[in-house]
């Protein structure tokens, strides 16, 4: 049985004047996945996808696509590849009907197909209209449309709901999550925007400066995102106290005692053990992190996405 991974790197390496933009990246995507490729602007998220498609040729290290070198099996690997890298490219003065016209006949796909991408990115009712005069939420649909347009095994988007509206992006995000089922298809999508990953993707990696800090399922990822339980008390010092002649050692944050994952049964413990000594205990809050703290944990940076 062949269980190669559909994009696999080895030491991925992209250097510009000396400064490292993708730094050593060992990447694994498996077959249906969709994989979220997260980390800021400016973090080697295209520069990665554009060497994933031999546009920008690596420093150093190997790409393979389907289990085939990239450098060896160019063409064939292509022609089962679907991109949507930064800006979308089309011909201003054509429809957007005849861009995809074009993009049809160079590739020899069956005409039927454009009927079909048209309403999956639903433009169908502006395929008359020149694409030059499009919205850009309406030539990031179109350009969404010509990567679909052989419905390829592999599709690989960098920043794909850019300049849609909030509709636009919840549209977008929920045909992307029926591509694997419907289509056969893996997925790789890059974003900053936290939501859109952790709302589409099956695994994720985050990258920040060139270096991958992590791969793996949202599932790992969110072991990561273990609750802590906080005590919002009156007398935090005599808190400690007490309960530390019962075993437990709580962090002291200002008025809180703040404690790791815990069953339901193990909290009105502590609640009672308080309680009892004299202890007023005003509020008991769960607490988890989101997405951008896990991100922000990983990376060592206080900076948004």
């Amino acid at each position: 049985m062949n269980t190669h991974p559909i994009i696999e790197t080895k030491q991925l390496t992209k250097t510009y004047g000396g400064t490292s933009r993708v730094d050593h990246v060992n990447l694994k995507v498996q077959k249906g996945e969709i994989f979220g490729f997260l980390g800021p602007n400016g973090a080697g998220k295209t520069t990665t996808l554009k060497m994933l498609l031999g546009l920008v040729q690596p420093t150093k290290g190997t790409v393979k696509l389907f289990g085939q070198e990239l450098r060896n099996h160019r063409l064939e690997i292509l022609n089962r590849t679907g991109s949507l890298i930064e800006s979308p490219s089309y011909y201003g003065h054509l429809t957007g009907l005849e861009n995809l016209r074009v993009m049809q006949r160079l590739r020899s796909l069956p005409a039927k197909n454009i009927d079909k991408v048209l309403q999956i990115v639903r433009l169908e009712n502006h395929r008359h209209k020149p694409a030059g005069q499009y919205s850009l939420g309406m030539k990031q649909r179109l350009g969404l449309a010509m990567a679909l347009l052989a419905f390829p095994s592999l599709l690989i988007l960098d920043e794909p709901t850019n300049g849609l509206d909030p509709a636009g992006i919840g549209e977008i995000r929920e045909l992307i999550k029926s591509l694997p089922a419907q289509y056969d298809m893996t997925i790789v999508v890059s974003s900053h925007l936290l939501s859109e990953i952790e709302q589409t993707a099956t695994s994720v990696g985050i990258i920040s400066e060139g270096q991958l800090l992590f791969q793996g399922t949202m599932a790992a990822l969110q072991t990561q995102n273990q609750a802590k339980i906080h005590f919002q008390i009156n007398d935090p010092s005599a808190a400690v106290k007490v309960l530390a002649a019962q075993g437990y050692r709580p962090i002291m944050q200002e008025r809180r005692l703040v404690f790791g994952p815990m069953q339901d049964s193990e909290v009105s413990r502590i609640n009672e053990i308080l309680v009892s000594g004299q202890i007023e205990v005003s509020r008991i809050v769960e607490s988890r992190k989101s997405l951008e703290d896990i991100f922000l944990g990983l990376t060592g940076k206080e900076r948004s996405l």
